[in-house]
């Protein structure tokens, strides 16, 4: 069987989305020819831990990790945060709020000396260790997924020391995107080369949704656009029981994920509230389950709402646990960043939702979202700020609870290709393509 190291940050005990791709790639990788082999990194600074997700790497999978120096440790402490506050969701804020003095100087800190990202640490560490494992394991080719894009960085010295072919994976976009550092001229420079050259040096370029692909052809047109593909994030059916579907008492909208900064609840909060105000929803007969982690202002905005009584917020749980909360819910909330990014934006939580086959009310501009919902007939992407489409949206849903319609009827043949198997069956013909073709 052929092998591939697979370079990545996050990847169990981190929990998160952003593990869930590289996890199941390395699942269903030997089903199509392929021994994965993971190089990640010892006592990470995840955002989020799920210890659970230990038992779903496969016992025959050898997962190497080293050191990394960790900068966000020091970052805490200079900003007086607690040492186990995640940076993510506190780092972001909503729209033009001033940072503290030493928030401003950590934040120069970081994009002046932290280029391409804060995990540069990783370096030093993971490329010597590679080329022992590459060498030692016999390996075949190389996949790297980012972010963080250091990921993307080392592998490239390796794909240069090594020869071996390389995919370079993304989840999002480097520069330019939603969660990057505004840097100036010099560091910039810097940054925009690492991108470029990743680009162009890497056999082929995987991307987890559409706009990372045109993102790329924006930036290097000189780059043979056929190099940059589209694969998309999916859902792993094994993850789903089978649910007894009992009728709930109340109509349950649930939210899984993380929300803070342009990212938040306010229009759909909004709309409720006027809705319970005009008559047309009973608060008594709804409940929102917020579950995952949320920044003080969404906090904020939860508890000032005047339906605040029908929200539970639930804290972050593990994956399998995030499952069951959208089997038991009737209408899955999904909101996007509103940024120039958001019609192209597909959040791999999307593809979960669609695995649970319940209705999707998904906060999205016209665009890729509103595709994937109309494709496989599964929901509908409304404007973050059209409020009375909302309202329409929601009442629509809530009625049909209410007086037990039977009117969605999502295309499961469509949903499956969607299926995390199926997915990586592609990847797996990609690495066969450039191990082909060296």
């Amino acid at each position: 069987m052929k092998k591939v190291l697979i370079i990545s940050y996050y990847f169990p005990p981190s929990g998160g989305p952003g593990v869930q791709r590289v996890l199941k790639f390395v699942k269903y990788l030997p089903q199509f020819g392929w021994e994965p082999i993971v190089l990640t990194v010892e006592g990470g600074d995840f955002p989020a831990r799920d210890e659970s997700l230990l038992k779903e790497i496969p016992p025959s999978t050898k997962v190497y990790r080293t050191k990394i120096f960790e900068p966000y440790r020091l970052y805490r402490k200079l900003t007086g945060k607690p040492a186990a506050a995640p940076v993510d969701v506190e780092n972001i804020p909503l729209g033009d709020k001033k940072r503290s003095l030493t928030e401003s100087i950590a934040g120069f800190v970081r994009e002046t000396f932290f280029i391409p990202d804060a995990r540069i640490g990783w370096y030093p560490y993971a490329v010597p260790n590679a080329l022992g494992i590459i060498k030692a394991e016999k390996v075949d080719a190389i996949y790297s997924s980012s972010p963080p894009y250091t990921s993307a960085v080392i592998a490239r010295e390796l794909h240069k020391r090594t020869g071996l072919p390389w995919i370079a994976g993304f989840r999002d976009p480097w520069i330019g995107f939603i969660s990057s550092p505004d840097r100036w001229f010099f560091p910039k420079r810097i940054d925009k080369y690492l991108e470029r050259s990743v680009y162009e040096e890497a056999n082929l370029v995987e991307c987890a949704w559409r706009g990372i692909v045109k993102d790329f052809q924006d930036k290097y047109p000189h780059v043979n656009p056929l190099k940059c593909l589209h694969l998309p994030n999916g859902f792993d059916p094994d993850d789903y029981p089978q649910d007894d579907e009992k009728p709930h008492e109340q109509f349950t909208v649930v939210y899984t994920g993380s929300m803070y900064g342009r990212r938040n609840p306010a229009t759909f909060l909004r709309a409720l509230e006027e809705l319970v105000q005009e008559g047309k929803v009973n608060e008594r007969n709804i409940q929102l389950k917020f579950v995952g982690r949320f920044g003080a202002e969404v906090k904020s905005m939860l508890n000032a709402t005047t339906i605040r009584n029908a929200i539970e917020v639930v804290p972050y749980v593990t994956h399998s646990e995030s499952i069951q909360y959208l089997l038991k819910a009737d209408c899955l909330l999904l909101i996007v960043d509103e940024s120039k990014e958001s019609s192209e934006i597909v959040p791999g939580k999307i593809f979960e939702y669609l695995g649970a086959h319940r209705p999707i009310l998904a906060l999205a501009e016209k665009g890729a979202i509103a595709e994937i919902l109309e494709e496989t007939k599964s929901g509908k992407a409304i404007p973050n700020q059209d409020i009375d489409a909302i309202k329409r949206t929601f009442v629509e849903c809530y009625e049909n609870f209410i007086y037990h319609k039977k009117n969605f009827s999502p295309d499961g043949e469509k949903i499956k290709q969607y299926e995390r198997r199926e997915i990586t069956r592609r990847l797996a013909g990609l690495l066969d393509y450039v191990q082909n073709h060296r």
